[in-house]
């Protein structure tokens, strides 16, 4: 694995729609992997990720972790060689 692309997400599920449309277009004929560390978002967003795009590695929190500890849940599991915090 090339790189490891790390979201971290809490209710916005359109900006993180588009982001994840951006990523993926963007990431064609690169070994990736993209992942989502959603912190206990309430307006569908784990939801959409499932539906959307189930190619996306999906860690859902019960409550809100913050942002350093969601990034590091993500890092530990992924294999890139090169590892990109997406803000």
């Amino acid at each position: 694995m090339k790189l490891s692309v790390v979201i971290v997400n809490y209710n916005v599920k359109y900006f993180l729609e588009q982001c994840l449309i951006s990523v993926i277009k963007a990431g064609k004929g690169i070994d990736m992997e993209v992942f989502v560390v959603d912190n206990a978002s309430a307006d569908g967003s784990c939801q959409m990720i499932k539906q959307r795009f189930p190619e996306v590695k999906l860690i859902e929190n019960s409550n809100n972790v913050g942002f350093s500890v969601a990034n590091n849940q993500a890092i530990r599991k992924a294999s890139g060689q090169y590892i990109l915090l997406l803000n």
